[in-house]
């Protein structure tokens, strides 16, 4: 029986881009790794998104037999305020429409990934007639209840968009029962057509290593403990909370100065100017006089990240929203203990005491409890890894 023809929507970030990047995160690796998956299955997965980069190959093979990505022009090719794509959907949906009638390509089902991917899904559910299955990965309505600051609220344009698309696709995937509810009572979708399927984690990459070994293939901080953060640099991660409670970790422990590590993995260093949010946290952690002791590394490739989970002695994501939180997924798999903001989807994978710690949102204090809890019990901290 031949299998299926899927044609995956990733608009405004590329599967294959750096993670840790200003719009690459978890719904990169998840994906990446569903479509392999299927490819691996027996299913032909083209994927389609942004090209960013006029040098970057229109169609890669990276994934192996059986996917594809393509790189379609829409817009200016180059890194973009992803609200500014939608104005060039409509090119994005042609350019789409022709590369299938080229290969004389007919899909069997779209699956589409964030909201900008739902607009073209729907697009081209007119032209060719075939099922929309659609995930959010994060929902504008859940961003704006935890916003910090006006700028930091998403548009109109995206909430609306996203009620029409909760209407109109013909299954929407949550990522967790949390997720499921929020659609529903945020967004009035119907229950029977959302599918909770939660994502996993690649076992054959993320794998405990040992320590010293770990240690030797990332080259930070060789001999001192480290926690670590692995994410975007947005205001939504609360790497400020965690700035925060790294500095009363130290005013209760002042010998701790110069025998901790705070590695930040995300964002661009080298472009610190023109990343506000950059800005704010160097700033941040300047007042805070813990320069000493937090380094922001940038993003790292992913097959580099398993070496800094297992080397690291705790992750700590202090998340205001997470509708998943695949970085608590890759960490645990590595044995190491995460500490986690109670939240979205942190609230259904972090086993409180078992795996990690929750602990409310916008609480440094806590988190700094939790994290001196765990620096200072090696007993607890290997039972919970």
């Amino acid at each position: 029986m031949p299998g299926l023809r899927i044609a995956m929507l990733s608009v405004h970030t590329c599967p294959l881009a750096m993670l840790g990047g200003k719009e690459a995160g978890g719904m990169n690796v998840y994906v990446r790794d569903l479509s392999r998956e299927f490819a691996q299955q027996g299913q032909h997965v083209d994927i389609f998104t942004r090209s960013q980069d006029p040098a970057v190959p229109r169609v890669s093979h990276l994934l192996g037999r059986g996917a594809r990505v393509f790189h379609i022009r829409a817009g200016p090719e180059h890194p973009y305020d992803k609200h500014l794509v939608y104005d060039h959907l409509p090119e994005f949906v042609d350019n789409v429409l022709e590369v299938a009638s080229r290969d004389g390509v007919q899909y069997d089902v779209i699956h589409s990934h964030y909201w900008l991917s739902g607009v073209a899904a729907l697009a081209l559910r007119e032209r060719w007639g075939v099922p929309v299955v659609h995930m959010f990965h994060t929902l504008g309505e859940m961003k704006n209840r935890v916003a910090q600051r006006p700028e930091e609220r998403e548009t109109d344009q995206r909430i609306a968009v996203e009620r029409e698309i909760v209407d109109l696709a013909d299954v929407v995937i949550a990522a967790t029962p949390a997720e499921q509810k929020q659609l529903v009572e945020y967004y009035g979708a119907d229950p029977s057509r959302i599918r909770v399927i939660s994502p996993g984690v690649d076992i054959e990459r993320f794998h405990p290593i040992p320590a010293e070994q770990a240690r030797e293939r990332i080259a930070v901080c060789p001999d001192l403990p480290i926690i670590l953060f692995v994410g975007r640099i947005e205001p939504l991660k609360g790497i400020d909370s965690l700035l925060q409670a790294i500095a009363r970790v130290l005013e209760s422990c002042p010998d701790l100065h110069g025998r901790l590590c705070v590695p930040v993995i995300g964002g661009d260093p080298d472009r610190v100017r023109e990343d506000e949010e950059m800005v704010r946290l160097l700033e941040l952690r300047d007042e805070l006089g813990i320069h000493d002791v937090v380094l922001f590394l940038g993003a790292k490739d992913q097959d580099t990240l398993p070496y800094y989970y297992s080397a690291a002695s705790m992750v700590v994501m202090p998340s205001d929203y997470e509708s998943f939180g695949m970085v608590a997924l890759e960490a645990m798999a590595c044995g190491t203990p995460v500490i986690a903001s109670d939240v979205g989807g942190l609230a259904f994978l972090v086993k409180n005491g078992r795996t990690g710690y929750r602990v409310p949102a916008r609480d440094p204090d806590a988190l700094a409890d939790r994290i001196l809890r765990l620096l200072t019990d090696e007993g607890l901290r290997r039972r919970i890894g």
